[in-house]
């Protein structure tokens, strides 16, 4: 192996310049730290590029996701038995945006939610962690009711005219689609569930949240390439392949795609 070959802090900064992302902007970071080759400094060198090429006025975001902290009569990968679903909902530990580890996430989002300077938001299930200048309004007032709809940090992102960077990942990891699914008219509801703290007191609370489908995102993310190309930047980060465009393009693009392509009854 050439020296060439190892992904270095200054060499993601090169790349992820190259690739067109710059100071000062918001930037929501979708990732996958193994497809992007060896890197020195593992996840941590990858925060330290984004966080020193966005600076301080830019405003770096990702998603903190703990789906463990769900309702557990929808587990299913693994499934638990039915007789431990209420000594779940009665005894997990309430949801801290300090301490709560996120799950499936990879390892740079993980290695994020611990960095100096980051706020995280306070969804048991649907958390962002986000540092920079707009941190605050990012991740404040997340509601915990339809938790990637209006009142979440992908809302406050499109309202900024953030930008999205797919980072080794396709668009099925791409949670900016989940606010288009929000914005359709009478989405398919369900009901979860989570352990939060409310007045002080732990409490497992329910609440509503559309059903989502995340299946039909690399369709919707592939027609948006091809109708949309020059709202996409392709590039390669290590040896990532690697996507950047902005949020209210796919948003506004999915919405259309989705009323197109409505679901067939059953479906979800």
């Amino acid at each position: 192996m050439r020296s060439s070959d190892i992904v270095t802090k200054e060499s993601l900064i090169r790349d992820f310049r190259a690739l067109g992302v710059k100071e000062g902007q918001s930037l929501l970071v979708h990732s996958s730290l193994s497809r992007i080759g060896w890197v020195c400094g593992g996840p941590v060198a990858v925060v330290q590029a984004l966080v020193e090429l966005l600076g301080e006025a830019g405003s770096l975001v990702m998603p903190t996701h703990s789906g463990d902290y769900s309702e557990p009569a929808k587990w299913a990968l693994p499934p638990v038995p039915q007789a431990w679903w209420e000594t779940i909902r009665e005894t997990m530990p309430a949801f801290d945006p300090q301490i709560t580890p996120t799950r499936g996430m990879g390892a740079i989002p993980e290695c994020f939610r611990a960095f100096p300077g980051v706020r995280r938001s306070s969804h048991p299930a649907l958390s962002f962690a986000a540092r920079g200048r707009e941190a605050d309004f990012v991740t404040r007032n997340h509601s915990l009711a339809y938790g990637l709809g209006e009142q979440s940090p992908l809302a406050r992102l499109y309202d900024l005219d953030a930008s999205v960077l797919l980072l080794g990942v396709g668009y099925d990891s791409n949670t900016s689609f989940h606010l288009a699914e929000s914005r359709q008219p009478n989405p398919p509801v369900t009901w979860e569930g989570a352990p939060v703290i409310e007045n002080g007191k732990r409490l497992w609370k329910s609440y509503p949240e559309i059903e989502f489908d995340t299946d039909r995102f690399e369709d919707i993310g592939e027609d948006f390439e091809r109708e949309r190309k020059r709202d996409v930047a392709f590039g390669r980060v290590g040896v990532a392949d690697c996507r950047l465009f902005r949020v209210r393009d796919c948003v506004d693009y999915a919405l259309e795609w989705l009323a197109e392509h409505p679901r067939e009854e059953g479906e979800g």
